[in-house]
């Protein structure tokens, strides 16, 4: 990472600049978001801001969970104390880490038990996963998955689909056990698919991939901050559940990472697999009250958009496959989808 093109960024952006695991990584971080519209036009402007920076310093800005020319052998990790730690705990699979996603934080109410609610939300994860998938390629190979992003993940440890901790109390104890024995420094060190944030009053979502389309990421932004107030609203929603339930979720996360939006998902009290197309209507369905209280019923009729038109990573393979059946390359195909992610990271609506 060019620490002047850094510096630009973080002069011109202040902390909504960051810097990741690996230096090929730069983060943005919103502020905090009342309304939908705020979102798109700060996150719009972040976009376009990044991008034009990295071309005056000779680069250029793909948003999505992979790279498609990732060499992660290639790769430095970025100087600080909390990466070269975990560079030197996790060695291989941290120097693998050339991964991106789309966190989202919703701050229930005060009062509110994170965890319990977490519990109640776990049901959705892979629709977010499967709407979400921009990771079909690794190490300049097709993967043969949507989302390799959250295939190579699963190296870390507690990562995937959590527990079901009874509540706040018990997973504060869990956190402190494990710190005590030198397992983890903090709670951020847990790296669920969903969590307590350990910084922040607000439940984080951390399935998603990242996403080239920025109305992708609105969408599914707005998506998780309708489920939450809809759980917080309706008490009795997901509250039922087996000892079959996380294993139920976490092979629809499989299912979610091998076929995106074509997916279908197990539904544990039918014991059918259920269109993602369906499930994406249940939830839009569970949530009209909220989303018509929040003002984003229009991003949510987005994600129908996400299902029809394809992901990132359906786009992306779609342009592959053209270029390799009309002779092109493995290479020559992989350049031409890093200039169409290039082009779509920063094709915003003002």
């Amino acid at each position: 990472m060019p620490k002047a093109f850094l510096q630009r960024c973080r002069q011109r952006f202040g902390s909504c600049i960051g810097s990741e695991l690996l230096q090929s990584q730069i983060e943005l971080s919103s502020p905090v978001f009342d309304h939908l519209a705020a979102a798109r036009t700060q996150m719009g402007r972040l976009r376009r801001g990044l991008a034009e920076l990295a071309g005056s310093a000779g680069l250029r800005i793909v948003a999505a969970g992979t790279h498609p020319l990732s060499a992660w052998h290639q790769q430095t990790h970025t100087d600080r104390s909390r990466y070269a730690q975990i560079i030197d705990d996790f060695q291989m699979i941290g120097r693998r880490s050339l991964l991106c996603g789309l966190h989202v934080h919703v701050a229930p109410p005060v009062g509110v038990d994170r965890v319990a609610l977490m519990n109640r939300l776990m049901r959705w994860l892979p629709l977010f996963l499967a709407l979400s998938a921009s990771s079909p390629f690794w190490n300049r190979r097709y993967t043969g998955l949507l989302s390799y992003r959250q295939s190579a993940y699963d190296e870390w440890p507690r990562s995937g689909v959590p527990d079901f901790f009874a509540d706040e109390a018990e997973y504060r104890a869990f956190c402190e056990l494990l710190t005590r024995a030198g397992a983890i420094t903090d709670a951020s060190f847990l790296w669920w698919a969903i969590r307590p944030a350990h910084r922040y009053p607000t439940l984080e979502l951390r399935i998603a991939d990242a996403c080239t389309h920025l109305e992708d990421a609105l969408a599914l932004a707005a998506l998780f901050r309708c489920l939450v107030r809809a759980h917080v609203r309706r008490p009795e929603l997901g509250v039922a559940r087996t000892a079959l339930t996380r294993r139920i979720i976490d092979e629809n996360r499989w299912r979610a990472k091998r076929f995106g939006p074509e997916a279908g998902f197990i539904d544990e009290a039918s014991g059918e697999a259920v269109a993602c197309a369906r499930v994406l209507d249940a939830a839009i369905e569970l949530v009209a009250e909220d989303a018509h209280e929040l003002d984003c019923a229009a991003a949510l009729r987005h994600l129908r958009t996400i299902v029809t038109r394809g992901t990132s990573a359906q786009q992306q393979l779609a342009l592959y496959h053209r270029l390799r059946s009309a002779g092109s390359g493995n290479t020559e195909a992989l350049r031409a989808v890093i200039d169409w992610l290039v082009d779509t990271s920063i094709a915003v609506a003002d």
